[in-house]
């Protein structure tokens, strides 16, 4: 494996959809063309979901028309079904993601339908992508915890990711929706993973709602992986489980990769002023460590 690490920026989409207040077109615009002034190369830019479900997200053509995209950068989106795939396409979109959970309850609650449900909804957008070329990446989520029903068995998370990818998603997210993961317990869910799906297909997703984040992210770097996601200034949460804190701060996980002498692309203290002025926009505090240390020196 090379010491490259490629960072899927997920703020625009995962870290904005759970905001309450509403933020602004412009200001998404504004978010990931700042984003792809920072050497970034995926940038998961909104969600074609249901209005209903994600009113935040419900300008998801607007923004596709609106962002300066850049050649070498992807801009996957997120999309639920055949319904959402076409509204994507029409959008402009070349790249997009389907998602699923590892934990029955939890897949129930969040979009109405069981893992194998799912599964056979998401069938006619990899099909259809196949056809128009269109890259699918495949989310999985609580594969180390469920706000519902605890613990998450291995094979469960494996099973899923094996059904993902064996459908056709070149890439596969192995989420910590709810941030309780430990170093330990992460390195054992990417083997297992890993055993079933090619190590240069898989990809992590934590969140750091019990500060373990990075601890994951690294004890996942030293198993192989070399694909993380992360949200500038630490945005999201989940919506299903009290006191689930936001994803990875990217300014965090870029900072602690330089440290390690791996090589992201990124200009950190771009990253970190993209950071700030999120913040700034949403009205709070920065979720990012390295983004307020930056500010201070």
């Amino acid at each position: 494996m090379s010491d490259f690490v490629r960072i899927v920026e997920v703020g625009p989409r995962d870290g904005l959809q759970n905001e309450k207040q509403q933020v602004a077109t412009a200001d998404k615009i504004a978010l990931i063309d700042r984003l792809s002034a920072t050497g970034l190369r995926t940038i998961e830019a909104t969600s074609f979901v249901s209005p209903k479900w994600v009113p935040q997200l419900a300008d998801a053509a607007e923004v596709m028309a609106g962002i300066a995209r850049r050649p070498g950068i992807a801009y996957p989106v997120l999309v639920p079904n055949e319904q959402g795939y076409v509204r994507a396409l029409a959008a402009g979109a070349s790249e997009v993601a389907v998602f699923t959970a590892a934990s029955e309850q939890f897949n129930r609650t969040n979009t109405n339908a069981g893992i194998d449900e799912s599964l056979q909804r998401f069938a006619p957008v990899l099909e259809r992508a196949r056809a128009d070329g269109i890259a699918v990446r495949g989310y999985v989520s609580t594969v180390l915890g469920c706000p519902y029903q605890g613990e998450v068995p291995l094979a469960d998370v494996v099973r899923v990711a094996r059904a993902l990818h064996a459908m056709g998603c070149h890439e596969i997210s192995l989420g910590d929706t709810i941030g309780v993961g430990t170093p330990r317990k992460a390195r054992a869910m990417l083997r297992a993973v890993a055993a079933e799906v090619p190590m240069a297909a898989l990809a992590v997703h934590f969140h750091d709602t019990y500060g373990q984040a990075l601890a994951n992210i690294a004890a996942c770097l030293e198993d192989g992986v070399r694909v993380v996601d992360s949200a500038v200034a630490g945005t999201g949460g989940c919506p299903y489980a009290r006191g689930a804190s936001g994803n990875v701060a990217s300014e965090d996980v870029v900072y602690m990769l330089h440290g390690m002498g791996m090589d992201t692309g990124i200009d950190l203290p771009a990253l970190a002023d993209t950071g700030r002025w999120l913040a700034g926009v949403l009205g709070r505090g920065n979720g990012s460590k390295a983004g307020l240390a930056m500010a201070r020196s």
